[in-house]
């Protein structure tokens, strides 16, 4: 095998590429990565572990702010807005490293610059374009450069970018996606951030707890609309006592950009139409993925709004080509790639792999309060024909959350009437993004509920806020 010749290549080294092509090397193919722009991929360079340092940085001046409530006083509490961003880039940068250092450790080549598929077991790979971010972090030594490489296998795992609206274009002054969002020079004192999905919530809370005035405009009649109604009503509820403003079922219709700030015209679901100005506006509707300048088109390679088509394989119209991750479509989640990557590779290797069940994979939501879940909703559930029963259990009559000064939260299970099958948990509060794993592993192993119930939960955690709510679809709650 000649030195650009592989047996795996993936385009894109972010939670899905570069998962993969450490499982591929695994496997004992020979693998390479190609990367554009930064290693680790928007995850954790732009998305996933920045913003979570960014707001674990809020919620610790959160805390500081309301020292008294835990008898503690504290004064002249402020923050550092370029000392805060630069941890959250600090944070960033430590991982980005990781990445090369775990491609060298498994004897994975790095190709740096952009792909472009050929044909069939090839691309070339060039100068990065325009639209690519430079890197800010060093260029990882060792890498390998321009030219044609060949592979029997390609994987595109090159990620997604936001979503722009015509007429709203992000100007990275007054209009922001969330790039800038991610390192203000200053902390805006007011923003409007166009749409309540898990980037916009999550950076409204973020700036709230800045001290910024936040207005976030919904189109949907909830927040962070695939969420369950009544979890989703609990987490609003809290955020406006935190100052958070919404305007649902409503639209941005127009931009006026000023000097310093924007004046946006928003249009409620009954033709009203009312101004909201403020110093920035945060564009959070969504992202779509990254298929151009990849020759997708060249090769019949089929795509469906914005992204590629592919089976439960991962596999394309076109044999030897696969798609993981964000481009691959919906749910556009970090550890969703990472699994789909892996299922793609040894599917390759002829292991034993086995389709994701799609409708196990938990999503998180990092904002005050958390909001985590799996499964389907009890309004879907319904849907669906099933008959249910669904528990519930307040975060009030928990002596942890209690004492942890974190009384406001529910935790909500689905479960299927006739056979005990767990359909759903929903939870809305604090560290729920850690608890919902629980339920992950559950609905793996197909648990019911009289095994969840005879299982033993320490005390005193959160944790036990999740048996409590099975005990309650079935009536046996015992501390409520």
């Amino acid at each position: 095998m000649s030195g650009n010749a592989y047996d795996v290549i993936i385009i894109g080294s972010g939670p899905g590429g570069y998962v993969t092509a450490i499982r591929s090397a695994q496997l004992g193919f020979k693998t390479a990565i190609v990367e554009r722009e930064h290693m680790g991929g928007i995850c954790l360079n732009w998305g996933c572990i920045p913003t979570k340092a960014l707001l674990r940085s809020a919620e610790i001046y959160h805390y500081m702010q309301h020292g008294k409530d835990y008898g503690l006083s504290a004064e002249g509490v402020s923050f550092d807005a370029a000392a805060v961003v630069k941890r959250s880039r600090g944070v960033s940068g430590q991982l980005n490293g990781g990445i090369g250092f775990l491609m060298k450790k498994n004897k994975v080549d790095i190709i740096w610059g952009e792909a472009k598929l050929t044909k069939p077991g090839e691309i070339a790979v060039g100068p990065s374009s325009k639209d690519a971010m430079q890197p800010q972090h060093p260029t990882p030594k060792g890498v390998k450069g321009h030219g044609s490489y060949s592979a029997k296998h390609i994987i595109v795992a090159t990620g997604a970018k936001p979503r722009v609206i015509p007429g709203l274009e992000p100007d990275k002054e007054n209009i922001w996606t969330y790039f800038e969002a991610m390192v203000p020079e200053k902390m805006p004192k007011s923003l409007i951030v166009m749409g309540s999905g898990a980037i916009g919530i999550e950076f409204a809370s973020f700036y709230k707890t800045m001290g910024a005035d936040v207005t976030v405009v919904e189109m949907m009649p909830t927040i962070m609309p695939v969420e369950d109604p009544e979890i989703s009503a609990i987490a609003k509820k809290q955020m406006e006592k935190q100052g958070i403003k919404f305007v649902m079922e409503a639209k941005v219709s127009k931009v006026v950009k000023g000097k310093g700030q924007v004046t946006a015209t928003i249009e409620t679901k009954d033709g009203k139409a009312q101004e909201i100005t403020a110093e920035k506006l945060i564009s959070a509707v969504g992202v779509v993925g990254n298929i151009e300048n990849l020759g997708l088109e060249a090769l019949g390679i089929k795509t469906d709004r914005g992204c590629i088509v592919t089976d439960e394989f991962s596999r394309t119209n076109v044999p030897g080509i696969y798609a993981i991750g964000d481009v691959a479509g919906p749910p556009m989640l970090a550890h969703k790639a990472e699994h789909e990557g892996v299922i793609c590779i040894e599917k390759i290797s002829g292991l034993d792999a086995h389709p994701m069940k799609r409708d196990q994979i938990p999503g998180c939501t990092y904002c005050n309060p958390q909001v985590a879940s799996v499964g389907l909703t009890e309004q879907k559930a319904k849907d669906a024909g099933y008959e249910v029963r669904v528990g519930r259990f307040p975060f009030m009559g928990n002596g942890k959350a209690i004492a942890l000064g974190e009384p406001e939260g529910l935790v909500k299970t689905v479960f299927d009437n006739k056979t005990g099958q767990l359909l759903g948990a929903h939870m809305v509060g604090a560290e729920v993004t850690e608890l919902i794993q629980g339920f992950v592993v559950a609905m793996g192993l197909e648990t019911t509920e009289e095994e969840l119930m005879h299982t033993c939960f320490p005390h005193p955690t959160l944790s036990e806020m999740m048996k409590e709510s099975v005990l309650d679809a079935y009536g046996r709650a015992l501390n409520m």
